[in-house]
């Protein structure tokens, strides 16, 4: 499976069930560290391959007929992976999991077995999830789930996995999209299915029904991340986090999509609707928008990276890359925009080239007209609030970092 030569990334945290209860009663915003894998890719594909056979796969995600078995999706970040470390079963067992905004459902079983205990429970359903070149199928359990000392749920839904392909040294994945992603996951498609954060909330485990996210950006040396679930870190951020709605235009309405224009230096270079997403790595373009950047950088497309090739006298001319999302403004300065120069090996590139972050959408531009991946996110916090159905950024110290 073309899968399986990857280690796939950014991902986080969510499942589903009917019955998830959790039992905690700390009401306060509970931080959970995760930590960050470099990694080199393995085969001939690079990394805006990668990144659009991603695309594509959230498209069909939500595009197919739901008799088919509902799907949702998640491929890679081949490069960098984050994972955190879940406890599932009383006394629980540790499993590694890959983060994942752009899928809904939490399973285990890839590496590690399943250790069932005496809070499990086999509900009878199967789950099966397809993620375009991976898939899991297995048996819907409830158990404990825990995440840190002062987080925990009972009879949390979860699948473990009797077969799956496409993951290599995780144990599975946790999702945190948006829950109509797991309709059509069971085999009872008439059972609501809430995501783990709906679940805290509803049980006034955190007093708000959000997500924030933090990445320590990769050309840092000691690159980590953190998950705030039930508010915002404020130690994290520089400044108030600003909100927009989801977008209202399909699909990105499905996801963590939002609208938003984006510009370099005084050029526009789109307007439309697209997604937030912490599973794909580079900030992806629509075609026509890929070009005018591409025109105005003077970047020249490296065969052996896929990415686009500048120079030093032209990084030193970049003008800001701008995004502009409701009212506020998020600007990736020229050090932003570009790969960082540690890792330019590990994606089949020259030690001491420069290659931009901002790589062509394809074919899926008629679907989405950007997706905003972690080289967009390593630079802003992100909240995702599923009550209010909105998006947050907030700036940080590493926004104007220079580590790349």
């Amino acid at each position: 499976m073309f899968l399986s030569s990857y280690i796939q990334s950014l991902l986080f945290f969510a499942v589903f069930s009917a019955y998830a209860s959790p039992i905690t009663v700390d009401v306060h915003p509970v931080k959970l560290g995760f930590k960050c894998k470099i990694n080199t890719l393995g085969s001939s594909a690079t990394l805006p391959e990668l990144d659009r056979m991603r695309a594509m796969s959230l498209v069909q995600a939500v595009t197919q007929d739901k008799r088919s078995g509902g799907k949702s999706i998640t491929v890679t970040n081949s490069v960098v992976t984050y994972t955190a470390e879940v406890g599932v079963g009383s006394p629980p067992t540790q499993y590694k999991l890959l983060i994942d905004t752009g899928s809904s459902n939490t399973w285990i079983g890839a590496k590690s077995k399943y250790k069932p205990t005496k809070s499990s429970h086999k509900t009878g359903d199967t789950v099966s999830v397809s993620y375009g070149s991976g898939s899991f199928s297995g048996d819907e359990y409830t158990d404990t789930v825990t995440f840190s000392s002062s987080l925990k749920i009972s009879k949390q839904s979860i699948g473990v996995a009797t077969e799956s392909s496409g993951f290599n040294n995780v144990d599975g994945i946790l999702g945190l999209g948006p829950v109509d992603l797991t309709v059509g996951t069971l085999s009872d498609q008439s059972k609501s299915i809430p995501t783990v954060t709906d679940s805290l909330f509803a049980d006034k485990a955190i007093t708000s029904d959000t997500l924030g996210i933090f990445f320590q950006p990769t050309g840092s040396k000691a690159s980590s991340g953190e998950l705030t679930f039930g508010g915002v870190d404020t130690s994290k951020t520089s400044g108030t986090v600003e909100y927009v709605p989801v977008t209202k235009t399909s699909p990105a309405s499905r996801y963590w999509g939002i609208d938003q224009s984006i510009s370099y230096g005084s050029k526009a270079i789109l307007t439309g609707s697209g997604l937030v997403d912490t599973g794909t790595t580079l900030v992806l373009l629509s075609t026509t928008s890929f070009n005018v950047y591409k025109s105005a950088t003077g970047g020249v497309l490296d065969s052996a990276t896929g990415l686009l090739k500048i120079t030093s006298k032209q990084y030193s001319a970049l003008k800001p890359l701008n995004f502009k999302v409701g009212s506020n403004t998020y600007t990736l300065n020229a050090n932003a925009q570009i790969w960082p120069r540690s890792l330019n090996t590990q994606i089949g590139g020259a030690a001491n080239s420069i290659y931009l972050i901002a790589a062509d959408l394809g074919q899926t531009s008629s679907e989405f007209e950007f997706i905003s991946g972690y080289a967009f996110l390593e630079r802003f916090y992100s909240v995702y609030d599923t009550k209010n159905k909105r998006v947050g950024f907030a700036r940080t110290a590493h926004t104007n970092a220079e580590t790349n």
